[in-house]
C-alpha cells in the first residue's frame, strides 16, 4: 500500500502478509518500494513456514519467490485490499485527498504501526 511523507517524492510503502485462511495479518514492514523491503517481510514470515505466496505480480516477488510457490492474481489478494481500505478510512494521513499528512518518516511509520498493532494484534501500546 502506497503513501507519502511531506511530498509524493518521499514514498512509503506498507508491506504486509495476511494468512489466506484466517485473514489475520502475520507481519508487516514500512519501507521503500524496493526488493530489500520484501526481503525483510519474507524474513519475518520464515517462522510461520509459509510455502505458498499470492501476490499482485510486482517484480520483487518474481525475483525472490520460487515460481512453483507463487500465484499472481486479484482473486487471492482481496483480503489484503480490504485491509488497505480500512487503513485509509481510519488513518486520515493515508486518505488520498486530505489535509492530514505526515511531515516525518518516523512519525508516519509510528502512527501506522501503532494502528496495525492495536487493530490487528490487539496490543495496547
Amino acid at each position: 500500500m502506497w503513501s507519502f511523507v511531506g511530498s509524493k517524492q518521499q514514498q512509503r510503502w506498507l508491506w504486509h502478509a495476511v494468512d489466506h485462511a484466517t485473514g489475520e495479518v502475520l507481519a508487516y514492514v514500512l519501507s521503500h518500494h524496493q526488493d530489500s523491503a520484501f526481503l525483510q517481510l519474507k524474513a519475518l514470515l520464515e517462522p510461520f513456514g509459509i510455502m505458498q505466496f499470492y501476490t499482485d505480480g510486482w517484480g520483487a516477488y518474481d525475483r525472490h519467490i520460487d515460481p512453483a510457490f507463487h500465484t499472481v492474481g486479484k482473486r487471492y489478494t482481496q483480503t489484503i485490499e480490504r485491509k488497505h481500505l480500512t487503513l485509509r478510512t481510519r488513518i486520515k494521513r493515508l486518505a488520498r485527498k486530505t489535509i492530514c499528512f505526515s511531515k516525518s518518516i518516523w512519525l508516519h511509520d509510528v502512527v501506522i504501526g501503532l494502528f496495525i498493532n492495536r487493530y490487528e494484534f490487539g496490543l495496547e501500546v
